[in-house]
């Protein structure tokens, strides 16, 4: 079973910068697609972003593209999201996720392997 445990979330001002982190273990971090997902308030669970097990590959929301930048480091098991120009409307909790698929309708976290959450708060 693998373990994720997110840290880094807060209270930023709009256009501001923040960065979120993961932490796995119990599993081959390597061999994982990493990524992020995130949730606000009455709203489902989105896609944000995720990166291949190489690190090689990265995707994004458009909503977030051009702002936000994933990356891992494998030899710390850890993956990052660092979020710049941040609007109120990407307050959420983030949830770190691992082993992603792509489908056709879009990343999929088939195994359920999340994170707790980690609450981030864009103020206007």
């Amino acid at each position: 079973q693998v373990h994720l445990v997110e840290s880094g979330g807060g209270l930023v001002q709009a256009g501001g910068s923040l960065r979120v982190s993961c932490v796995a273990s119990g599993g081959v971090f390597y061999n994982y697609a990493m990524g992020w997902f995130r949730q606000a308030p009455g709203k489902e669970r989105e896609f944000v972003s995720c990166i291949s097990w190489s690190g090689s590959n990265t995707y994004y929301a458009e909503s977030v593209k051009g702002r936000f930048s994933i990356s891992r480091d494998n030899a710390k098991n850890s993956v990052y999201l660092e979020m710049n120009d941040l609007k109120v409307e990407d307050t959420g909790v983030y949830f770190c996720a691992a082993d992603l698929v792509r489908t056709t309708g879009g990343w999929t976290n088939p195994r359920d392997y999340w994170g707790q959450g980690i609450q981030v708060t864009v103020s206007s």
